[in-house]
């Protein structure tokens, strides 16, 4: 990994960029192996890790110091994101891992203080696990508006049933932030604010986990499947307003999708790296690969399929962290930097041949969560509908798109 400082970024963000580097690259990658074993030596390791990463101030960098975070703002993450995600350990090893880190946010929010000292605080110290249960069998998840799962207040409390899968990190959550239909008609912003979020203790009776759902033949994996039958909390449980719900999610989603293709960037980064350098060793057919066309042609197109998700996802993150509008720049990078990620690993793996398929290198996991990713947070057809309508918009409005803000 070679990270130079970039000339129009600030001291700050460069000197976290690259003690970020120094991490990954000379502590994290070359102890992959034993941190994915989890065995006695794995355990050493993580423990270690998160302990340096502690010392050297670049822990929870989502969450405002007193929450024992960076407090450094969501561009200066975006731009660490790319560095972290050359390792799928990296995250969690600097204190960021979903759904972990996306409902500390939301507690940080919306939560009342008596809601930040019963759940956040213990979440942030590691003593409490979490899940976010939103998505639902029955109902497509492209349209959040359709969900089912009912909260129906019975005297101090809420009543919950309902049906959820993909519920993240389900089997070890203390408790889950579940989105529920609560109002029987929208307020102000109409059919988006019909929905609320709740914290539900998952030892609640009626809170039953039904499975862990296997994604790409993997099993016991961190998606769950949960029933909810009259499952009864206070009140007080609930998060924000009544029908504050979608916002809160869109909040969620929306810094979430420029996190990720950051990620996305740092994987195609990683792969890059490691298909050139392949390129340049392995001999075939009387040659060096580098030496034939068709691979020379892979690093051309993966050269600019990584600087073009790379500038689309900063321009993205720099919109919103000025307070624009960036609903169409995140619908756009979330559908071109998970089509790109998709292309530049299969190169990558083309280049490795039979290796590039196996676990040995990272490059199959890299290529399953391109692939997902074009689902997750909204899939490629509904983000490309929006954009269309944002640009349209303007023509009926008598303008036209400037590409220059």
């Amino acid at each position: 990994m070679q990270i130079s400082p970039i000339p129009t970024l600030d001291d700050e963000t460069n000197q976290i960029r690259l003690m970020t580097a120094d991490i990954v690259a000379n502590h994290i990658i070359p102890n992959e192996h034993f941190l994915r074993c989890r065995d006695e030596r794995g355990i050493q390791e993580w423990a270690r890790l998160i302990q340096m990463v502690k010392e050297s101030g670049l822990w929870a960098p989502h969450l405002p110091e007193e929450y024992g975070g960076m407090g450094i703002g969501f561009l200066k993450h975006a731009y660490m994101n790319e560095i972290l995600a050359w390792s799928p350990f990296s995250n969690p090893i600097f204190g960021v891992m979903a759904p972990n880190s996306g409902n500390q946010k939301i507690l940080v929010k919306y939560g009342t203080p008596e809601q930040k000292k019963k759940w956040l605080e213990p979440l942030v110290a590691g003593t409490m696990q979490s899940c976010f249960a939103m998505t639902e069998p029955d109902q497509p998840g492209s349209d959040p508006r359709s969900l089912e799962t009912r909260a129906v207040r019975d005297g101090d409390e809420w009543v919950i049933n309902g049906h959820k899968w993909f519920a993240s990190n389900a089997r070890a959550a203390h408790f889950a932030i579940v989105m529920c239909r609560t109002e029987a008609e929208g307020g102000a912003g109409g059919e988006n604010e019909r929905m609320t979020q709740i914290i539900v203790p998952t030892d609640t009776p009626g809170f039953e986990i039904v499975r862990d759902i296997p994604v790409w033949g993997h099993h016991g994996g961190h998606h769950g499947e949960i029933i909810l039958e009259n499952v009864r909390v206070p009140l007080e449980n609930q998060l924000g307003r009544s029908g504050s719900g979608h916002q809160a999610a869109q909040d969620r989603l929306g810094a979430g999708r420029v996190f990720h293709c950051m990620n996305c960037v740092g994987q195609m980064w990683r792969a890059f790296d490691m298909m050139v350098k392949r390129a340049t060793e392995r001999r075939v057919h009387g040659g060096l690969l580098e030496t034939k066309q068709f691979i020379q042609g892979f690093i051309a197109d993966s050269y600019m399929d990584i600087q073009a998700s790379r500038l689309m996802t900063i321009h993205c993150a720099e919109v919103m962290e000025s307070g624009g509008d960036a609903r169409t720049e995140i619908s756009a990078i979330k559908v071109f930097v998970p089509a790109a990620m998709e292309r530049v690993v299969d190169r990558a793996i083309q280049v490795h041949g039979a290796l590039g398929v196996t676990s040995d290198t990272p490059l199959e996991g890299m290529f399953r969560g391109a692939r997902t990713l074009r689902l997750a947070d909204g899939p490629d057809e509904v983000h490309r509908i929006l954009i269309a309508k944002n640009v349209l918009k303007k023509y009926h409005n008598g303008e036209s798109w400037d590409f220059g803000n």
